[in-house]
This record gives C-alpha cells, structure tokens and sequence, in this order.
C-alpha cells in the first residue's frame, strides 16, 4: 500500500479540511449511497429517511445522510455526465478510504454500495416510457476508463470486442468498453425490472442520435445498437453515466448499480412527461429492497 502523502494538488480539501468538491467528511458518509443526477432529487429520496444527520452543499452537488428503516443511507447528487461520475465516485471513495490528516490510504479497506437512480431513454420496443432498468453491463462510448492503469483486469473484452466487431464501430470515436455492474446489487436490487445492457453515451444530442440543426456523422449508431444481442443479453436503454461509475467501483473496490426510469422510448417514440411518481416508487422500492 502507498504510505507517502498524496500532494494537495491531487487530493483538493477545502478550508475546513472536507473533500473538495463534495464538502464532506468521513463520519458524513454511510456506507450505502444512492445517487441521482438532479439536485432536486436528493429531497425526494431523503423525504423517505426516518432521520436527517447531515445535509451538505457544494454548487449542484448536494449530500444528505440519515436512516431509513434503522439502517444508515446516504444521498448524493452527481450531475450529468461520465466526467461528473469521475469526480464524485473518486472523491466518495477518498471520503471511505483515506485518511484527510496524513493524506495516506487507511490500512482497512471500506467496502461501499453505490446505486444510481436515474432516467433514460428505451432502445427496445417493448420497454415502455414508465418502466424501469437495471444495468447487468454498461457499454462505455466514453472512453474514459482508458485513463486508468490495468483497465483491462474488468472490461469485459468478449463482449466488448464482440460489439466493435458486430457494430463495425468508427475507428474516429472514442473506443467502446463493456463492463458488468454489481452481481450483489443486480440480485438484490434488480427483480421485476428490464434488465439487460445499458449504452453510456458522452453527449445526449448528437451521440445519442439526435440532431436539431447540426447533421450527424454515424447517423446509424443508434440502429446499430438497437440490434446488439450478445448471448441474449441486449441493449436496452441510453443514458449518461453508467459505465464510469461500474468502472471506478470495480477499480475501487465498490459495489455499483444503475436502475433507471425510461423516459422516452426511442423506437416507438413514446415520451413519459410527468415521470416523477416512476421516480418516487423506484426510489420507495430501492430503499426498501437495501
């Protein structure tokens, strides 16, 4: 294990010695975390807790901690993005297992469950605006996990080279990635949903298909993704934040999980506006179920 201190430059505290971005303190964190992208849905998670320990902010980033049922939760909104889920689960791992006062590792590693409740579009007909999906594997079109050493020991190169083969892939963009998500979380968590994989997009226009004034060079991902079927599991939804977060928890040694509300369907072009009561009984349900 490293013993020499991790240099402020790479391990930003602020004024009062709490992780940079976060603004949070080890007592401050428990050991299952629900994150949502909307700021607006910490609330509507923690409505839910018997007790509120903490609440904490900084800019869009919004932390609250308390029980639920007798067991300690907490909430943590991320932003949109892989580039925000590369901040937050670096910094909540930070938060679990390194010591803010030496800025050493701690000698005990602390195992963390991290489940994201969010939205996302249907790629799959028959998955209708309203439902839910888990994610068993998240197919990263973001390239990120490739800044990280031995990225390798996680991905699931079968499958991964299967979809760059089977999608005749763009060798311009970004290399794709597939990685599996918790098996823990996925058999607690995941019964009575859609299951399957989940695309990871880094943009939510022109990556994911859409083009408002601007033409779209591979207008035929998105057909072509509909299509992926490996050893039956399919594609069966899109959003934006998936792949980094089952990345970094494999890396770190977490356990990570996306269950989201479909929004739209995108081949039957069905669009769910008032989704929040979805997102209400998703959140109930998973705070049960945990």
């Amino acid at each position: 294990m490293n013993t020499k201190p991790i240099p402020g430059s790479q391990l930003l505290l602020n004024n009062e010695g709490a992780i940079y971005h976060l603004n949070l303190f080890p007592e401050m964190l428990a050991d299952n975390v629900i994150l949502v992208g909307d700021p607006n849905r910490v609330s509507m998670v923690s409505q839910f807790f018997d007790t509120i320990e903490y609440k904490r902010q900084n800019r869009e980033l919004i932390t609250h901690t308390g029980t639920y049922n007798g067991k300690r939760i907490s909430v943590i909104s991320t932003g949109m993005g892989v580039d925000n889920i590369d901040i937050i689960v670096n910094e909540i791992d930070a938060v679990a297992n390194i010591d803010f006062k030496t800025r050493t590792p701690r000698a005990g590693h602390r195992t963390l469950n991290m489940v994201r409740i969010g939205t996302c579009g249907s790629l799959q007909a028959e998955i209708d605006a309203g439902s839910c999906v888990a994610s068993r594997y998240a197919i990263g079109l973001d390239g990120l996990v490739y800044f990280y050493k031995e990225h390798e020991k996680w991905i699931d190169n079968e499958m991964t080279d299967a979809f760059i083969r089977d999608m005749k892939y763009p060798v311009d963009l970004p290399k794709p990635y597939i990685i599996e998500s918790s098996k823990e979380l996925f058999d607690r968590l995941a019964s009575g949903y859609h299951q399957g994989i989940t695309a990871t997009s880094p943009g939510f226009y022109g990556p994911q298909g859409r083009s408002l004034r601007l033409e779209l060079a591979y207008p035929q991902i998105i057909p072509d993704i509909e299509k992926f079927d490996y050893q039956g599991w399919k594609v069966c939804n899109f959003e934006m934040e998936s792949s980094m977060l089952f990345s970094l928890g494999k890396m770190l040694g977490h356990n990570c999980l996306t269950i989201c509300v479909v929004l739209a369907n995108r081949v039957t072009e069905k669009f769910v506006s008032d989704y929040h009561q979805y997102v209400e009984e998703l959140i109930k349900t998973t705070l049960d179920r945990l």
